[in-house]
């Protein structure tokens, strides 16, 4: 009696065993990748893919002008005015151009103005540091675009799949199933999070940026500021 009861139990128990590994090669095949779900978007998340390498590239091309334009030597404006009080205008103009910063390159168009008014010495300098920031600044307008634009483009993507979506239910007549709505809805929002993610990261890096900006800015004003009181001298 236990032998039979055994060799009754054993087939239930591979039953079993096949049911699991049934359901979780079921579950396993059921999971959604993120490419698989990038691909669900259709020509939505061509375009957002573009925008975000775009965005991409003018953070990380910007980021190594903005560290290079960043380098402050403390001596700088030490140097300069010993170039200045010593008359020796040349040396501190080649000074400001091995150094070869927005600064450095106000400061060379305010020495080379020497001789001058204060008011046209100043003037000099603050035409060419707009000229400078306005270097710094290429490419921001762009990723404050890609920030804004990028979650309406999702959005649209969304709208466009709902209305796909709904068509082809309306075609399907009475053979209508609930998978056909469901599956063109999900697509239809994964356009939506492509949107708000190349959005959001666009606009973080836009900030980080804009930030270092102001940064140099400061900067730029500080040493202005000493070489006037430098030429008030």
């Amino acid at each position: 009696m236990k032998l039979f009861t055994l060799l009754q139990v054993q087939p239930d128990i591979e039953v079993g065993e096949e049911v699991i590994t049934e359901t979780t090669n079921a579950l396993i095949t059921n999971e959604m990748s993120l490419l698989d779900m990038a691909m669900k978007g259709g020509w939505i998340m061509i375009v957002l893919a573009l925008l975000s390498i775009v965005c991409f590239y003018i953070f990380f091309e910007r980021l190594v002008v903005l560290r290079k334009a960043g380098k402050d030597d403390p001596l700088f404006m030490e140097r300069i005015r010993d170039y200045v009080h010593n008359g020796d205008i040349k040396s501190a103009i080649n000074f400001c151009r091995m150094t070869n910063t927005p600064s450095a390159r106000m400061i060379e168009k305010g020495i080379s103005r020497m001789g001058r008014s204060a008011s046209d010495i100043q003037t000099a300098i603050e035409n060419t540091g707009n000229l400078e920031v306005a270097q710094l600044e290429k490419g921001l307008p762009i990723m404050v675009t890609i920030a804004s634009g990028a979650p309406m483009i999702g959005f649209l993507g969304t709208v466009t799949g709902m209305v796909q979506a709904f068509w082809e239910m309306s075609n399907a007549g009475n053979n209508i199933d609930i998978t056909l709505l469901s599956g063109g809805i999900y697509e239809a929002m994964i356009t939506t999070v492509g949107g708000l993610i190349v959005g959001i990261a666009a606009m973080f890096a836009y900030n980080y940026l804009v930030g270092k900006v102001d940064n140099i800015v400061n900067k730029m004003e500080a040493k202005t500021l000493s070489f006037m009181d430098i030429i008030n001298q």
